[in-house]
């Protein structure tokens, strides 16, 4: 695929980005679905490890070399101990903020640079690399569909499926849910999560998270 270099959450982000109205996409579900994304990779490549639930820096000094994921690699340091669903909604914005500088570096997003009533400072980011867009949301979809048997679905592929479809962005409406759904969200975070030892219950964690939090803010207000 055309944007594979990317990593996970700044895939996430640009999955998030809606092709049709290429405006930026940013509000608290996307930020949280982000770092979700890079939460996961950072477990993926065993520099955040479980322990009984809370995530933890596997040393103090490793770097990955992607300003995203070392960004938040090195808050959690910087932090107090705290548990996998806090961090998905913690200070996201800021992973957020690092994958669309991602994106722009990247050419996938433009920023426009504007000054509002003539004075303020202020940027618009706009979808450059539509195709690339959709071609995402394409992979997303039929990595969902089930047409490829969840163990030969690469697992950043699994990982953004399954993370996409919790936060019910950049995939079609409902996916993931009804039992064959659900058979299918089971077993892409399996694949993502059989990376390393504690992987499948990290991934669990993050998921749920995410999924939890698109349930409330789609229920209807009042009782």
């Amino acid at each position: 695929m055309p944007n594979g270099s990317l990593s996970l959450p700044a895939r996430l982000c640009l999955l998030a980005w809606d092709p049709a109205r290429s405006t930026a996409a940013d509000t608290a579900r996307v930020h949280h679905l982000v770092r979700a994304g890079a939460l996961t990779e950072l477990a993926r490549r065993g520099l955040l490890t479980d322990d009984d639930g809370i995530a933890t820096p596997a040393d103090l000094d490793s770097r990955t070399g992607d300003a995203v994921l070392d960004g938040l690699l090195e808050l959690v340091r910087e932090s107090m101990p705290r548990r996998w669903r806090t961090w998905v909604r913690l200070y996201a914005r800021v992973t957020y903020e690092a994958a669309r500088e991602q994106l722009v570096a990247e050419g996938y997003v433009r920023a426009e640079r504007k000054r509002v009533l003539g004075v303020f400072p202020s940027v618009d980011y706009v979808l450059e690399r539509v195709a690339a867009a959709r071609a995402l949301r394409e992979e997303a979809r039929h990595v969902l569909a089930g047409t490829v048997p969840a163990g030969q679905v690469p697992e950043r592929d699994a990982a953004m499926a399954a993370l996409a479809a919790a936060a019910g962005l950049g995939v079609p409406e409902g996916a993931g849910s009804g039992a064959r759904g659900r058979d299918r969200i089971a077993e892409l975070t399996g694949r993502c999560g059989s990376a390393a030892p504690g992987m499948r219950k990290i991934v669990g964690e993050v998921w749920g998270a995410v999924s939890d939090e698109t349930a409330q803010a789609s229920a209807p207000a009042g009782g």
